[in-house]
């Protein structure tokens, strides 16, 4: 179970987030919603542990993944050497099935400026599944792409959330997204922001047609 109690966090003198709290089930995909800038990145990264200025207390697993707005992979080494060398207990045979689940089989010893956005964003999705996260975090990974490569990455995603299971935190400004990935969701308004009360938070089988 991942626990998140956030009471404040600020930049400078300004608060940002207060009075944040909620728990993520093993297994459980929850979308965070809200407006640009109201502090949704700034959470996903308390959680992740990346910023830890803040007070308050969250409880998370040891293996993670996080997925940004930005592919972040090493524009030096190949798409096989950006997952072995942040996954280095993978045989070559294991990280080219990563590949090979994204459809990038074919990409393994491109580097990344040879790949366009959409397979840098697979690239970026088969490094961070291939460690079997407990918790993965996904912060605007769809962001920037046109409709039908935004619409098979959502459907990628889905895949190997169905397969991995791990709990995932996920932030977007597509409702739809939230509605083909989550379980449930979260919404951030207000200055400082909160989880605004009184929201329905729908639950409904991943990709569920309605």
């Amino acid at each position: 179970m991942i626990r998140v109690a956030i009471k404040s966090k600020f930049f400078g003198k300004s608060q940002i987030l207060k009075d944040v709290a909620f728990m993520l089930k093993p297994g459980e995909c929850v979308a965070i919603l809200g407006k640009s800038g109201v502090g949704k990145s700034t959470l996903l990264r308390l959680v992740a542990g990346i910023d830890m200025e803040f007070e308050g207390t969250v409880q998370r697993p040891e293996a993670m993944a996080f997925v940004f707005q930005e592919p972040t992979l090493l524009p030096w080494r190949s798409a096989l050497d950006n997952l072995l060398l942040v996954h280095p207990d993978l045989s070559e045979v294991q990280a080219r099935e990563s590949l090979r689940k994204v459809g990038l089989w074919d990409k393994a010893d491109q580097f990344p400026g040879q790949l366009s956005l959409g397979q840098q964003r697979r690239l970026a999705l088969a490094r961070a599944f291939a460690g079997r996260p407990e918790l993965l975090i996904l912060d605007e990974p769809f962001v920037s792409l046109d409709e039908k490569t935004a619409a098979e990455m959502v459907a990628l995603t889905r895949e190997l959330m169905n397969e991995v299971a791990p709990a995932t935190l996920f932030v977007t400004h597509e409702k739809e997204e939230a509605r083909q990935l989550a379980d449930r969701t979260l919404e951030l308004a207000g200055t400082p922001a909160t989880v605004v009360p009184n929201v329905v938070h729908p639950v409904f089988h991943r990709g569920e047609v309605k």
